[in-house]
């Protein structure tokens, strides 16, 4: 029907109020699972040093009666370093915008400061991941961490043309040419560690190669009966059994989609120099700066626990 003449509507209104929820709603994924599982420890110094040592291989030891001993070669310990990197961020507001009111939070500064902190810990999370050698600085370059592709070497899979690190931290993993992710690569990854000492219980990967490993033999998708009537469609991997051991799978979105690490998490910690702070700034105008900061490295106490399944495919 039409509307009656002369109708007086919301449309020819001057003055409603406007309707804005007071709920500010945000879906970016900020789970950093490789920061969150490291032991935090403490660090004293912007290098941080630490030793590491491994056993002989086993050997026949059957000596005669009353015989002369003699003393086998002594191995020294291998010192390893890795530097404290400076993770900043910062924010200014204009005075004014704190005075007027505003929807779905009181006040703009510790709104973008807590938004800051979580996004700075994305920031660590990407530089714990990365394929990064350590860069000492100086008073014109940034100190950087080694990330963990400047650790794994012992244990790898990798394409050809790729090379692992020195493991020392002082250069990254060179990339090869990629190839598909398999059951056959992990598994050999998974021996090797094991042959060497390891004991790995987390698997980091992206989302791309989660659906790659969803595919290994044993977890295939399965069809379990809930109730008379409704099924459901099981496509899950939490924990892979081996012989060499039992790993959770845990999806990453800061990890290069291109490597799988296979760690012993236990083998890595994240030594903290100066904890996340937030302070405020000099006053310089009509505006209020503050700054969110985090100085730590990673330290990888010994790689052969630990490996990699590099150069894969990403589509």
């Amino acid at each position: 029907m039409a509307q009656p003449t002369n109708t007086f509507d919301t449309y020819d209104a001057v003055g409603i109020r406007e309707d804005l929820s007071n709920v500010i709603y945000s879906v970016t994924p900020d789970d950093t699972p490789l920061y969150t599982a490291c032991k935090k420890t403490k660090a004293t110094n912007t290098i941080h040093e630490w030793q590491t040592d491994t056993l002989r291989s086993s050997a026949v030891n059957a000596h005669i009666e009353g015989g002369d001993t003699s003393a086998g070669a002594v191995t020294p310990t291998v010192r390893l370093r890795n530097y404290t990197q400076i993770f900043k961020n910062a924010v200014v507001i204009a005075d004014t915008e704190e005075g007027v009111e505003k929807a779905g939070r009181k006040q703009e500064m510790a709104y973008q400061m807590l938004k800051e902190a979580r996004e700075q810990k994305l920031d660590i999370e990407k530089a714990l991941f990365e394929n990064q050698e350590y860069i000492a600085g100086d008073s014109s370059t940034a100190r950087k961490l080694a990330g963990l592709g400047a650790w794994i070497k012992t244990n790898e899979s990798k394409g050809t043309g790729g090379a692992a690190p020195a493991g020392t931290g002082v250069d990254k993993r060179t990339d090869g040419t990629q190839a598909a992710f398999d059951q056959t690569k992990f598994d050999s990854v998974m021996e090797s560690i094991w042959t060497n000492g390891g004991n790995p219980d987390r698997v980091y990967l992206s989302p791309f190669q989660m659906n790659k490993a969803l595919d290994f033999t044993g977890n295939n998708n399965q069809r379990s009966t809930v109730q008379a009537g409704d099924s459901k469609v099981v496509k899950s991997l939490d924990v892979y059994v081996t012989p060499w051991g039992t790993v959770e799978f845990m999806p990453s979105r800061e990890n290069r989609s291109r490597d799988v690490y296979i760690l012993q998490n236990d083998m890595f910690n994240v030594a903290v120099l100066r904890p996340t702070k937030s302070v405020a700034l000099a006053k310089t105008g009509d505006s209020t700066m503050r700054q969110i900061l985090t100085e730590l490295t990673l330290t990888s106490k010994n790689e052969a626990a630990s490996g990699i399944v590099a150069d894969l495919t990403t589509s």
